[in-house]
């Protein structure tokens, strides 16, 4: 499954972004989907997930701030993100999981990964 995230760029702080993953194919709807991401330096950390059935999983971080959302019919899923902060400037990973598990939030669980799109969040 080849994952394309796209949407990253450069936005001030308090402004908002939304980002896409597509997987194009017939079993998009069978997969949960989760976004992470990796500020320089730092791991790679979870953010928000969203499993078939449309249960939501956001990081306490962005908790209130970003909202995930998937559209079956174009096999996407959507990050929508307000009230962005500098801290929150990083690479973000779009991932695919076959297989329900208790642990969203951990990418060992997770089978397939898009490329990564930027988001940089200035003061």
């Amino acid at each position: 499954v080849q994952l394309q995230a796209c949407g990253g760029g450069l936005v001030q702080a308090g402004g908002s972004l939304t980002l896409s993953c597509s997987a194009p194919g017939r079993t998009f709807s069978s997969y949960a989907m989760g976004w992470f991401r990796q500020a320089p330096g730092k791991e790679r950390e979870f953010v928000s997930a969203i499993s078939r059935s449309g249960v939501t999983y956001y990081a306490d971080s962005v908790k209130g701030r970003f909202t995930i959302s998937r559209d079956n019919a174009k096999n996407t899923v959507y990050l929508r993100m307000n009230f962005l902060k500098p801290d929150d400037t990083a690479v973000y990973y779009c991932a695919a999981r076959t297989y329900y598990t208790e642990y969203y939030y951990s990418e060992s669980y997770y089978d397939y990964w898009g490329q990564g799109t930027l988001v940089t969040v200035s003061s």
